[in-house]
C-alpha cells in the first residue's frame, strides 16, 4: 500500500514536471526566434529579442531549470553571435 505522503509527493512531481516542460518550451521558443532574426540580419529586431532572451535565461537559472553557468555561457555566445553579424 502507498502512503499518503508518497501520493502527495507524486502529485507534486507531476505538477512540477508540467511546469518545467512549459518553461523549457518557452525558453527554446525565445532562443529560436532570436536566432531566426540574427540569420535574417534583422539587427534591430535581434537586439530587442536579445533582451527577452537574457530575461528568459536569467529566470530559468533562478528557478533551477538550467544551471547558472549554462545561462551565462549561452548569454555570452548569443551576444557574440549578434556582434559578428
Amino acid at each position: 500500500m502507498i502512503t499518503k505522503s508518497a501520493k502527495k509527493a507524486y502529485r507534486q512531481t507531476v505538477r512540477r514536471r508540467e511546469v518545467n516542460i512549459q518553461r523549457s518550451k518557452a525558453l527554446k521558443t525565445v532562443l529560436k526566434n532570436y536566432k531566426k532574426l540574427v540569420l535574417a540580419k534583422d539587427l534591430k529586431g535581434a537586439q530587442e529579442q536579445l533582451r527577452l532572451v537574457f530575461k528568459a535565461l536569467d529566470k530559468s537559472a533562478k528557478v533551477n531549470l538550467i544551471k547558472k553557468n549554462t545561462a551565462s555561457r549561452l548569454k555570452s555566445r548569443l551576444s557574440k553571435l549578434l556582434s559578428r553579424k
